[in-house]
């Protein structure tokens, strides 16, 4: 008998994904029918100008926002139109989201968001030690986010993002102003957390985050263009 390769399902996947937004009589469609998946160990870098969707994509992959058409499949989970109690557990256990805006807490230390993180997750895993050493924190563990760099502070947000080893992390300009040498450090960690596993979608303007994606998908008016 021949080998049959059955091939694995993505870890995330986003079918015909329609949101609008309504004000007074006007009616916004930020999202129109779009379909993407993410595999283990893929990046996939989104991109396309201001109002293209974008960040509306992100929040309904992550279950921070709901489509009004389509579904979004986590790692074999229905996250999209179930109770927001639901999609916060869901999230919490199988999605890392990284921010531009900080995801840091700031009355609490470095070393504290992550086990938050961590806590709210349930997951056994690395500790909070393991997962700063990771990123190149264990320095910086008891700093408050006010007393961080930049580039420390994209790296703390990473922490968090990954303190309960996600099956699929979210970014959103992951490396937004950062300098060229911090960037190529943050990528590096991004692309050894794919390597681990993870499926990965970056939304991104930055050519040298694209440059280090495995697939990439333009957004235009809603759309994925071809």
């Amino acid at each position: 008998m021949d080998d049959v390769t059955t091939e694995a399902p993505p870890v995330l996947d986003a079918r015909d994904l329609y949101r609008f937004f309504r004000a007074g009589d006007e009616e916004t469609l930020a999202l129109r029918g779009v379909s993407l998946s993410v595999s283990a160990g893929e990046i996939v870098a989104v991109t396309g100008p201001s109002g293209s969707g974008k960040s509306t994509l992100l929040g309904c992959l992550a279950g921070l926002d709901e489509p009004a058409g389509g579904s979004v499949w986590i790692d074999g989970h229905r996250i999209s139109h179930r109770p927001e109690v639901e999609r916060a557990a869901l999230r919490a256990t199988h999605v890392g989201v990284l921010f531009q805006a900080s995801n840091l807490i700031e009355h609490l230390t470095v070393a504290a968001n992550v086990s938050l993180a961590k806590s709210v997750g349930r997951q056994r895993g690395r500790g909070a030690g393991d997962v700063l050493e990771r990123v190149g924190l264990t320095a910086r563990a008891n700093a408050y986010p006010s007393q961080l760099s930049g580039g420390e502070s994209a790296r703390a947000g990473l922490a968090v993002a990954l303190a309960n080893d996600p099956r699929v992390l979210l970014a959103d300009e992951p490396t937004g102003e950062l300098d060229g040498e911090t960037e190529q450090r943050l990528l590096d960690l991004l692309r050894s957390h794919a390597d681990g596993g993870c499926a990965v979608l970056l939304v991104t303007h930055s050519p040298d985050v694209v440059a280090i994606a495995d697939r990439m998908i333009a957004l235009s008016d809603g759309r994925v263009t071809p």
